[in-house]
Parts: C-alpha cells; structure tokens; sequence
C-alpha cells in the first residue's frame, strides 16, 4: 500500500469517532444512562471485533506480549472516561476544545519519544486546525458557558489518553496482524470501562435489548473500528501526522448533528470544518513533499 493510502485508513478510523456523539446523543433522548450506554459500547464492540479475529489471521503471543497489548488498550477505554467526566461540568462546545487539544499534544509526544521536531509546515496545520475547532465547536456563534477547574482537568485528560492510543498504535507490537491487536487492544478498554463504570444493569435483559441498538453502532465505530484502522495506518505515517488526520472527527461530528439531529450550525462553525479539513490537506501535502525528497535522496546516494 502507498503512503497516503495508510493516511486514508487513519482519517477514516478519526471519522468513525466523529459519529460517536450524535448517537450518544440520540441514546441518552431514549432514556439510557453514561453507563448503560458505555458498558454496551465497550462490551458489543469487543464482541464484535472478536468474532472477526476468530477467522481472519492470527499469530501465536506470549503471555507477556498479550499483557502488553491489554495495558495498551487501557487508553481507549479511560479516553471515553474521561470525556464523560469532563461534560458533567463543561457544555458540549467546550469539551470538545479540550479533547481537541491532542492534535498538538501528538506532535509533541512524536518530538519527545522519537527526536522528531515539528517542521514548520506541521505546526501551521496544527494551528488552522485549533482554530478551527474553536469555530467548529460554535465558541463564536453562542456562549459556551463557565469553564470549570474540573470540566477543564477531565478534558486534558481525555486528550492526553487519546493522544497516548494513538501513539501506542503506531508503536506497540508492530508485527502482529491488525485484527488481531485491535481484538487485544479493545480488550483492554472493556476491562477498564467495567471496573470504573461497572454496568450492572446491563444484567437486566430488557434494558440489554433496548440499548443494544446504541451499543452495537457505538461499538463499531468507538470501539472495534478505530483500533484495527489506527493498527493498519499508524505504523507507516506516525502519530504526529496520525493526530493530524483523525481531527476528521470534529467535522464529522458537526456534519452529523445537522443531518441527524436537525441541530443549527452557524456559518461559523461550517468554516471551523471547513478550516480543519484545510489543516488535515495542508499536513498531508507536507507529508508528502517531504517523502518525495526522501526518496528523491536515497535514488541519488544509490546511483
């Protein structure tokens, strides 16, 4: 596969969590609680990225490369955590901003763990994509009431987790089969999500068949979709461009709320998508000057 085909798989599995919200949205009107919701979202969508690891190809771990794997899916699961803590305090617009931040946050883990600087290129992108999150998010168009100390720590932290899942992607177990670390690394975000948020009445039959429906599209696109996408693409174009492209979330996200919910979107917030989408093109084509130059050097160190 060529590079910007890995880019492709990244931006996508970055969308799926776009549609998280809108449907979360659309279970809490139906009556369902944070943790009913969540439980049946970790719980369906490990379910369902198991039943396809059982046929597809699988390669035989250690015991301590398989504790390795579950310890990496712990971010998946305390990201979810987090954000829901961090909208107890903070109105929607707002968490979102302070999720968002992992755009610049995984540049700065790439510049750490692998002595990669952010070229200049890179950190214009990041700053169309910030403000355009700030417009995306609806900051201008309408108040977006008091930032609380709490709401603000709850949300740094789930953009820290984030951004930590995605840089475990790329790295962790490379040579495993995508399905395969994506069953293990789900794994370990169910494990986390039962033991903070313990979904016991989930035991309860009725309340498991009217919230499966939320839980079976939640956990697709939460859950088993984004960890196999980030597991295909990461390694090949690291997790400072991979933070770049999965800022499709926030347009997907807004797009949604729009077509799904019949919610109004200013003018505004249509240019904060419109900005992003500029910021996710803008670091692809840097990427792919800089690849080119690459190759370009090693053809003339060969002949």
């Amino acid at each position: 596969m060529k590079t910007w085909q890995y880019a492709l798989i990244v931006f996508i599995g970055g969308c799926c969590y776009g549609a998280l919200s809108t449907f979360v949205k659309l279970a809490y009107s139906a009556g369902f609680t944070v943790t009913e919701v969540t439980g049946s979202q970790y719980l369906l969508g490990t379910l369902l990225i198991w039943m396809v690891a059982l046929f597809s190809k699988k390669k035989k771990l250690t015991l301590p490369k398989i504790g390795k794997l579950l310890l990496s899916g712990i971010p998946i699961g305390l990201t979810g955590v987090f954000y829901y803590q961090s909208l107890q305090t903070l109105h929607a617009s707002l968490a979102i901003i302070f999720l968002f931040q992992f755009v610049w946050i995984g540049s700065f883990f790439e510049w750490i763990f692998y002595k990669k600087k952010p070229t200049t290129g890179k950190v214009v992108s990041i700053g169309i994509l910030v403000i355009g999150s700030i417009f995306a998010a609806g900051l201008i168009a309408e108040s977006s009431g008091e930032i609380t100390w709490q709401g603000t720590v709850w949300g740094l932290l789930s953009a820290l987790t984030y951004t930590t899942f995605i840089f475990l992607s790329s790295s962790v177990e490379k040579d495993i089969p995508p399905v395969q670390k994506s069953a293990f690394l789900s794994t370990g975000g169910l494990i986390t999500v039962l033991l903070l948020f313990p979904p016991t009445d989930l035991f309860h039959l009725p309340v498991l068949m009217g919230v499966a429906p939320y839980g079976l599209f939640l956990g697709l696109f939460g859950v088993a979709l984004p960890p196999l996408l980030f597991s295909i693409g990461m390694p090949h174009i690291g997790p400072g461009l991979g933070t770049i492209l999965t800022a499709s979330e926030l347009p997907v996200a807004v797009i949604l709320s729009s077509l799904v919910l019949a919610e109004n979107v200013s003018i505004s917030q249509w240019l904060g998508v419109a900005l992003i989408l500029a910021g996710i093109v803008a670091g692809n084509v840097k990427m792919s000057k800089a690849k080119m130059k690459s190759v370009s050097l090693k053809s003339e160190s060969v002949s």
